[in-house]
């Protein structure tokens, strides 16, 4: 079969023959129809990830759309190594294989399920936002972010805030269903300003950050007092990513003077709360209620896609 296969870490893939996976007890074998580029996949294949591959070759993809051997067209994770999801056939735990509604093309059902389960347990399991409550997205212009922002609407959210770098997809994020926009490519105490700004005298009931560094400094300074008040709610901070530094300083009048929790994802939840995501985001994404741009490029276009920067807020789907 044809697969993207690598052979040393920090090394692009290939498009080459691989050997045929055969499927073990409680495992599946899928015919893969598509898979999502992800930077996840670029870090395993990079050696900057804990859990990269030790031993080659080994194919690339963690996950994908395709059909079981009875025909069911799934969504599933979880290859076993040394197959992936980047190739015309994989083997995966059944557990791991997801029905997709027939309204989802291949593309946004390769797509959609990894940032959007992502974002929905961010903002069920780890925020409990609740309806009526104002969240702000720090990292909003990103795939994950811009679903982030869509799905905080879908739940019920008053108000949403999109704040990113990228100043085309931060237009977007008003068709997106964004109340405001907050451009962070800008001086430390004008940025403050602008989040002090949208926090209002309300403030923010959620916060999902995905870039830490210096955004999230200062967003914090924007937080703090700078004298004695009543605490009128609690601000849940979700740190998801840290894509813009990966260390920040924390000051101690932050927490002494308001309301703040910091939160990190916590790994993986149970299964049956990972189940009931995936339905959310699969039936959501069949109503057109969830949207995000995709870019479609062959299996043997591979090694030409691998470390070309995409276009923010778009996913590569590689079609087999």
């Amino acid at each position: 079969m044809r697969a993207a296969v690598l052979h040393m870490l920090g090394k692009v893939p290939r498009c080459e023959e691989f050997a045929d996976p055969v499927a073990g007890e409680g495992e599946a074998l899928v015919r893969v129809r598509a898979a999502s580029l992800k930077g996840i996949d670029r870090q395993l294949a990079s050696g900057s990830h804990y859990a990269s591959p030790k031993e080659f070759p080994v194919v690339c993809g963690t996950d994908g759309v395709g059909e079981l051997e009875d025909g069911t067209r799934v969504f599933f994770g979880g290859a076993r190594r040394p197959f992936g999801a980047m190739a015309e056939r994989t083997v995966v735990p059944r557990a791991f294989c997801f029905p997709v509604p027939r309204e989802l093309s291949d593309e946004l059902a390769a797509a959609l399920p990894n940032p959007g389960v992502s974002a929905w347990l961010t903002l069920t399991h780890r925020a409990k936002i609740a309806s009526g409550e104002t969240v702000l997205i720090v990292g909003a212009t990103g795939v994950t972010g811009q679903l982030a922002l869509q799905i905080a609407k879908l739940l019920g959210a008053k108000r949403v805030i999109g704040a990113g770098r990228n100043e085309l997809s931060l237009a977007r994020l008003r068709e997106l269903g964004a109340d405001a926009t907050i451009q962070l490519e800008q001086e430390s105490a004008a940025l403050t300003e602008a989040f002090r700004r949208e926090a209002g005298e309300e403030g923010f009931d959620v916060v999902v950050d995905y870039l830490w560094g210096k955004p999230t400094e200062a967003l914090l300074a924007a937080l703090t007092k700078s004298e004695f008040a009543m605490v009128k709610k609690e601000t849940r901070l979700v740190q998801v990513g840290e894509s813009a530094g990966a260390t920040i300083s924390l000051p101690a009048a932050v927490l002494r003077s308001t309301a703040l929790t910091i939160t990190g994802t916590a790994g993986i939840p149970s299964r049956e709360i990972l189940a009931e995501a995936m339905q959310q985001v699969l039936a959501r994404g069949a109503r057109g209620e969830l949207r995000m741009e995709t870019e479609r490029v062959a299996l043997g276009e591979i090694d030409r896609v691998w470390e070309r920067p995409t276009e923010s807020g778009r996913r590569v789907v590689v079609i087999m």
